[in-house]
């Protein structure tokens, strides 16, 4: 995800769902077709034919789109209010923050249904989950 910088990464999370747990199995890198491009360093949005692949990808494997990961060049790893009201939730989330001293440059963030807004932010999940994500984050 940092390499789109200075632009905002994005990409799918694709992997099972076993009860409550999620288990991100592939990151599945999608261009940031947010318009207009000069706005690209604050805001993201997927790619539609990317994500329709990708929707066809994971069901032709019994996967499941978990939810998304992207970055923020220039902020912290926590989801702003327009990552919020933008979410389809309830969904995953995972933030990779650009900043040099940040402690805490990689989150994750179970986001809720939209209804729940505007309430307060949700709070990070521990990382690593379960067990250390594998590939890269298109880094």
């Amino acid at each position: 995800m940092l390499a789109a910088s200075p632009a905002e990464g994005c990409a799918l999370l694709i992997g099972r769902r076993h009860a409550e747990a999620l288990w991100v199995q592939r990151i599945w890198p999608c261009c940031n077709r947010w318009e207009p491009a000069s706005e690209r360093q604050r805001h993201f949005q997927l790619d539609p034919r990317e994500q329709l692949l990708a929707q066809r990808w994971v069901r032709e494997r019994g996967l499941q789109v978990l939810g998304a990961a992207h970055s923020h060049p220039s902020s912290p790893a926590v989801p702003s209010l327009s990552d919020r009201e933008r979410s389809l939730g309830p969904t995953l989330l995972l933030i990779r923050s650009g900043l040099t001293d940040d402690p805490h440059p990689l989150r994750a963030w179970w986001l809720p249904e939209p209804a729940a807004l505007p309430g307060p932010a949700p709070e990070a999940l521990p990382l690593p989950l379960e067990a250390p994500l594998t590939g890269d984050l298109g880094e």
